[in-house]
């Protein structure tokens, strides 16, 4: 008798998963906020060489190095992995 629970994992293995990479965190005063006009700056509390981090959801699940897509001369970022967070499998 086939494992019935064999199908819906293999299933779930094809649902893709939005990843969102924080570069870092602004922190303007409402007075601020309300100046702001385009060709505005707003500083990050990090560094252009410091970690990034990826989210799965609202979970940390890794940190990362920002890196210009090679070759294709389009400017895109991506993303090199430098640690994977370990989960325990608890929510």
């Amino acid at each position: 008798m086939p494992d019935p629970n064999s199908e819906p994992k293999s299933a779930l293995s094809r649902v893709p998963v939005e990843i969102t990479i924080s570069v870092g965190r602004a922190h303007p005063t409402v007075a601020e906020l309300l100046t702001l006009k385009r060709d505005a700056v707003l500083p990050l509390d990090r560094g252009v060489s410091d970690a990034v981090e990826l989210y799965a959801g609202d979970r940390l699940i890794g940190h990362g190095q920002l890196e210009e897509v090679d070759g294709d001369g389009s400017g895109r970022l991506a993303v090199r992995l430098t640690e994977v967070i370990e989960t325990d499998g608890a929510s």
